[in-house]
């Protein structure tokens, strides 16, 4: 079936799905393939469940006068996407970066729906089959939409900007992350750099841009940016006033000053912040509904969440973990006015060849630092030379906790996902 008549149907039932868990009724259901599963065989069930349709790509399970029998069902939902976006004129702003992204994602849209009808990037479905499932939730009633964009090797950001075709661009930082895939700190600033080069091929497209990210200003030039930092003279400057344990903030437009009490941890949230401070005034939002929105944000699925317990308090960054950001958490860490400092940090994945190294520089961190106490998890960290009490994977941690019990303390946690510290709470 050529895309042209998929997208009348499309037209006719707007809602995709790919999982017959959570597919709507009504909608299109696209059989995709994984390392564990074949989506092809869930194509009866889903029209069984309520799909008007389903698309297919082996011939043995298109039964169906309503299965729709195609090369690539993967493909066929990107080209979809491709041409939705071309036919509606609702604006995209993409955003992409080592860190910070998925936090400024939010952010932005918090500020953008306070006068805009926003549409974004559920959690972090920003890969080559999220950001198609995000552009295809774009309906003629919204207003401009939010899409976030992963990657793990060149040509990815340069692949999803060619279906999302952004009209704002947003990088939030560049660091050393998945660096395997990438195969070198160059790389990873070539493959962020190509949200910035679909930018500066488009009329009148735009970037908001940290200025006091050297890097970013050299790879923006020759593109219409707009700026925020810490130099008074910018579109938005701010400043930290306190991070004890929250970050709060003095932001400026125009000459007037507004503070915000936030609900994050960490003085290196302030630049996500202040993206989304850039973004809302640049698209009219008031600077009252501005601090209304990034003072109600809070965020979640282990993301910078402060938590007290019955023994302690918490600070749980356990979603991601890259030098970085691992950097910046300690930094800040190492500088809140808090009573007994406790760090429980799991291995930093997807390093490739500096994996060794990255890992030695942390221990090595911690070492001339004073925290009280510092447990490690994970084979990287395992390998290293370091007196911290180091731990092959969680049972390891776990079974240290009941022997050694901490109370009374300020814990971080934070590591890569698949170490998965959120399994030590219950002993915290």
């Amino acid at each position: 079936m050529e895309i042209a008549e998929l997208y009348k149907l499309y037209k006719q039932y707007p809602e995709v799905s790919t999982d017959t868990r959570n597919a709507p009724k009504d909608s299109i259901f696209f059989a995709l393939k994984g390392a564990n599963f074949n989506g092809n065989e869930y194509a009866e069930k889903a029209i069984d469940s309520g799909c008007s349709y389903a698309v297919v790509d082996e011939e043995k399970y298109a039964t169906r006068p309503n299965i729709i029998l195609v090369e690539d069902a993967l493909v066929t939902l990107q080209e979809l996407a491709r041409y939705h976006r071309k036919h509606i004129k609702t604006p995209v702003i993409g955003i992409t970066g080592t860190n910070g992204k998925t936090t400024t994602k939010e952010l932005i849209t918090s500020v953008l729906s306070q006068e805009y009808n926003v549409v974004s990037t559920r959690g972090n479905l920003n890969n080559h089959i999220g950001v198609p499932l995000t552009l295809l939730r774009i309906k003629k009633e919204h207003e401009i939409a939010v899409v976030e964009m992963g990657a793990s090797h060149v040509g990815e950001i340069k692949f999803l900007s060619d279906i999302a075709q952004p009209n704002y661009g947003l990088i939030t930082n560049i660091g050393h992350a998945h660096i395997e895939g990438f195969g070198s700190y160059e790389n990873v600033i070539k493959a962020k750099g190509e949200l910035y080069e679909y930018i500066r091929g488009t009329r009148d497209g735009k970037i908001f841009i940290d200025f006091d990210n050297s890097l970013l200003r050299e790879m923006a030039e020759g593109i219409t940016s707009i700026y925020y930092g810490l130099n008074d003279d910018l579109f938005i400057s701010g400043k930290v006033l306190s991070t004890n344990p929250y970050l709060e903030f003095e932001w400026r437009f125009g000459g007037k000053k507004n503070k915000v009490k936030t609900k994050l941890i960490g003085d290196y949230n302030l630049s996500n912040a202040l993206a989304a401070i850039t973004v809302g005034k640049y698209l009219g939002i008031n600077a009252s509904l501005i601090c209304k929105a990034i003072e109600g944000y809070e965020p979640t699925n282990n993301r910078s969440q402060l938590k007290k317990t019955d023994k302690n308090m918490l600070i749980i960054d356990a979603y991601n973990a890259n030098p970085t950001s691992m950097y910046a958490a300690l930094v800040n860490f190492d500088h809140m006015d808090v009573s007994r400092k406790v760090l429980i940090l799991g291995d930093m994945k997807e390093l490739g060849p500096d994996t060794d190294m990255e890992h030695q520089k942390i221990a090595d961190y911690i070492s001339h630092h004073n925290f009280d106490a510092a447990m490690l998890v994970g084979d990287n960290f395992s390998r290293i030379k370091t007196d911290i009490p180091r731990f092959k994977n969680m049972d390891g941690l776990q079974d240290y906790l009941l022997s050694h019990p901490l109370q009374d303390s300020y814990i971080l946690l934070k590591g890569s996902r698949s170490v998965q510290l959120e399994k030590c709470i219950d002993l915290l």
